[in-house]
């Protein structure tokens, strides 16, 4: 009796770690993805990256009124800085943005870009914290980006203006137009590439970038 007694409670143990496991996987998108509903902020801010689905995003919200203002930090053209340096100009992701947002029915007055040639969310975050400083009428933004980089955008904003001793909510709109599915994304290839990678910045963020 008593080994069977250890057989049941061990069989029982490992079904409850194996669901335990399997719950946390399948929710592994879902948490990754923080959406605050509607919301109405003093200013959205445009995380740089994927632009298409970002920006018809801004500028939906800015028709329903969410905000009347949007925010985006230069994004840094990398080694594209060694063409323009023999004389070979392009459009920067900076610019293409600004243009769609423009294109799309977003006065060009509203739109405020920030230099800085940021190349991590972490930059643009301190950024935009050094930007607030001036900005006393603006208490609460809206984060604007992919549906995967919500969490941790969200995350990082947090930690840098609270370290800098901003009291400012800070709000999330992963963006609809993408095709991401939370709720299977293990089906999918480039959605399982997704939630790697997030969870991977996630960690640098936690281990490196956080002081």
């Amino acid at each position: 009796m008593p080994l069977r007694r250890s057989v049941i409670t061990i069989t029982i143990s490992l079904l409850l770690i194996v669901t335990t496991y399997l719950i946390a996987f399948i929710n592994a998108a879902r948490w990754l993805v923080k959406d605050d509903g509607p919301v109405h902020g003093d200013a959205m801010v445009l995380l740089t990256g994927s632009i298409a689905d970002r920006v018809l995003e801004t500028a939906d919200k800015f028709k329903e009124g969410d905000a009347s203002k949007v925010i985006i930090v230069t994004e840094s053209m990398g080694e594209y800085k060694s063409l323009e340096e023999r004389g070979i100009k392009l459009i920067n992701s900076t610019n293409q943005i600004s243009k769609a947002l423009v294109e799309l029915g977003v006065p060009s007055d509203r739109i405020t870009v920030l230099p800085g040639d940021a190349e991590s969310t972490m930059e643009e975050a301190t950024i935009i914290d050094n930007y607030l400083t001036s900005q006393t009428d603006i208490d609460t933004i809206i984060l604007v980006s992919s549906k995967t980089h919500t969490r941790r955008a969200s995350i990082i904003f947090n930690h840098v203006l609270r370290k800098s001793g901003k009291k400012i909510t800070i709000l999330c709109s992963p963006s609809r137009y993408t095709g991401f599915n939370a709720e299977k994304w293990w089906t999918n290839k480039e959605d399982i590439q997704d939630v790697v990678l997030e969870y991977i910045k996630l960690a640098s963020f936690v281990l490196f970038e956080k002081e």
